[in-house]
């Protein structure tokens, strides 16, 4: 089948079938759906050459056996990235420069891949957060199973969902699983039990943690004698983890803040809409 190539001004390249004009947004139709990217993001179009088909009878030369060393495909170009990076680290660094809750972004890391850098699903989506090719093309991602580019191109697509949806977790989850296309048909979240089944572990692993955060803040010594000079203010569960500072200028967000109140009561794959 004939394909046309869409050149990114990044340099990368996107394959389709065919393609329409919404707007400022060109919608490129690929084989597992559509991607739309704004228009003046795109540096032209390429018609894909294919070689003529050989007659039955023409005569192919011997296939070229590879040195020994080269027999087995090796991620060696992705592997020394992950062995020297700090995960934690990255994850900090690249939610504060989004404004996220490094625990939000890590309870997403853990339904899509586990931490495992090297993650494929059986759709293509590659790498920690789990990114389709044609989003790590247009965030600019040459390598999705180098975890610092991974985690920096994840959170920034997060970053936007959240912006798009007006800070609503649940709607960013549902649209980073299913896409926006399909939030924007239901009006929320897609009636897709894959869909509810992954918001609700994001959110029950997500207030795991802020669980045992205070759990450990009501322990410490600091905090009893806090709680003994001013016994009139307490914290609530659901305002437990706005106390968290995120970003480098040390500020709680109002955004973090949104994040951890919308979270505070996971949906079932029942009740979620």
């Amino acid at each position: 089948m004939s394909a046309d190539i869409a050149v990114l001004r990044n340099g990368f390249e996107i394959r389709h079938q065919r393609r329409e004009q919404i707007g400022n947004i060109t919608r490129l139709y690929t084989a597992e759906g559509y991607v739309d990217i704004p228009t003046e993001q795109i540096a032209s179009f390429e018609v894909e050459e294919t070689p003529p088909p050989q007659p039955p009878d023409a005569q192919l030369p011997p296939p070229v056996q590879p040195p020994p060393a080269q027999t087995q495909a090796q991620p060696a170009p992705s592997t020394p990235a992950a062995a020297n990076v700090n995960l934690d680290e990255v994850v900090r660094e690249a939610s504060a420069r989004n404004q996220l809750d490094p625990d939000f972004v890590n309870s997403v890391i853990k339904a899509e891949s586990n931490f495992y850098p090297h993650a494929v699903s059986p759709k293509g989506a590659q790498g920690l957060m789990q990114l389709m090719p044609e989003t790590a093309a247009l965030l600019g991602v040459s390598d999705p199973f180098d975890p610092r580019a991974n985690v920096e191109a994840g959170t920034t697509y997060l970053n936007q969902l959240l912006n798009l949806y007006g800070d609503d977790p649940i709607r960013a989850l549902a649209a980073y699983n299913a896409g926006p296309q399909r939030v924007q048909q239901y009006h929320g979240v897609p009636p897709y039990r894959e869909t509810k089944l992954y918001i609700a572990r994001i959110v029950r692993d997500y207030n795991a943690k802020k669980a045992r955060e205070k759990a450990a803040t009501t322990k410490t010594p600091e905090n009893a004698t806090a709680k003994t000079q001013a016994p009139a203010k307490k914290t609530s569960a659901n305002n437990n983890g706005a106390n968290r500072k995120t970003g480098a200028t040390g500020k709680t967000t109002t955004r973090t803040k949104q994040q951890q109140a919308s979270l505070s009561s996971p949906p079932t794959p029942s009740a979620a809409k």
